[in-house]
């Protein structure tokens, strides 16, 4: 459904259309790093470098069907990459996405370390 005020500005609707490509992607990627238990997936991957989906079971105080969700999620935002062997999920980090994030935040550094602000 469309809303709209009486202004005819768009209320309620998306407005994802109005920013880059980049600033969209940005926020994908932080939306899915939002939650802790995706962030100790992380660490996992990190540390093992691969893995069976199981594994992660094993190392997380979650039920195998939450950790399924967090996965998808990270999955869908390009956060991590799978393969399938047999009946096993192998996991491990998409390191483009890595760089994309290094690169951004790379940026935000430098800028910041330039500013001259109060």
């Amino acid at each position: 459904m469309r809303c709209l005020n009486i202004n005819n500005k768009d209320v309620g609707v998306s407005k994802t259309n109005h920013f880059t490509d980049q600033q969209n992607r940005i926020a994908t990627l932080a939306k899915a790093l939002g939650h802790p238990a995706r962030v100790a997936i992380i660490e996992y991957l990190l540390k093992v470098k691969t893995c069976i989906c199981n594994d992660i079971v094993d190392e997380l105080p979650l039920a195998q069907s939450t950790i399924s969700q967090h996965l998808k999620e990270l999955k869908n935002a390009g956060i991590i990459k799978g393969s399938i062997e047999g009946k096993t999920i192998c996991y491990c980090l998409d390191e483009t996405t890595f760089a994309v994030l290094k690169q951004y935040f790379k940026n935000i550094i430098i800028s910041v370390n330039d500013q001259k602000c109060c």
